[in-house]
């Protein structure tokens, strides 16, 4: 059975950290890039971060470009998103995704093609 599970949410202050876990199961963690999603009450899903299925790449948006730093453990079969300098937009439901043979995590970011599993996401809220 398949399974992505997002934890590590919860609720911070402006200017602190967090970081984000998405334990895999189920299928071949190696042979799968991955992305981290999110989204806030009325928008849209937005693309946040991806890595590569080696690790060799990543790729973020804009709004969270030197202060966000996606990662892989294939030790542990589980993706990490770190999170710094964190601000009221950043509220949000966190969805990581993973899509298979993604070899330059540019695609995942600039493309925005099918993705094969998600998790149930996990509520990060930042006071001001």
């Amino acid at each position: 059975q398949v399974k992505l599970v997002e934890s590590g949410g919860g609720l911070a202050q402006s200017g602190d950290s967090l970081r984000l876990s998405c334990a895999t199961s189920g299928f071949t963690f190696t042979n799968y890039g991955f992305a981290w999603f999110r989204q806030a009450p009325g928008k849209e899903r937005e693309f946040v971060a991806a890595i590569s299925l080696r690790g060799t790449t990543t790729a973020y948006a804009d709004a969270v470009k030197d202060r966000f730093t996606i990662s892989r453990d294939g030790a542990w079969n589980t993706v990490y998103l770190q999170m710094s300098s964190l601000k009221p937009k950043d509220t949000a439901v966190y969805y990581c995704a993973a899509k298979i043979g993604v070899t330059n995590a540019y695609t995942l970011k600039n493309e925005r093609p099918h993705y094969d599993f998600w998790g149930q996401g996990t509520q990060v809220t930042v006071a001001s």
